[in-house]
């Protein structure tokens, strides 16, 4: 999720997310609470990753995203989820979650 930035609707990161298989979708314009919660993820991305710890270089970080990414969307309970991990927000069956988790 990004806002409607021209940098984020240019045609190389559209190509760039279709060739990872990531869906776009942009915020409303002038709705601030969807950018508050883009905003939130960032900040929080940078307070528990990217600046959580002592990395020795770009590559060292970037190792550490999919687990802390991991860890984020499936293990970390949410405030706004009253404690639920973002996972559990989605109500999919446990059958699902079993396949789905890794």
């Amino acid at each position: 999720m990004s806002d409607n930035g021209s940098a984020y609707r240019s045609h190389p990161i559209a190509r760039l997310l279709r060739e990872l298989g990531i869906r776009h979708i942009f915020t409303k314009p002038y709705t601030p609470k969807t950018n508050g919660k883009a905003e939130h993820f960032i900040q929080t991305s940078l307070r528990e990753w990217a600046y959580a710890a002592v990395y020795q270089n770009s590559d060292h970080r970037k190792s550490h995203l999919n687990p802390w990414l991991h860890r984020y969307n499936w293990h970390r309970p949410h405030t706004s989820l009253k404690l639920k991990t973002l996972i559990q927000r989605l109500n999919l069956p446990a059958n699902n979650l079993l396949s789905l988790h890794n």
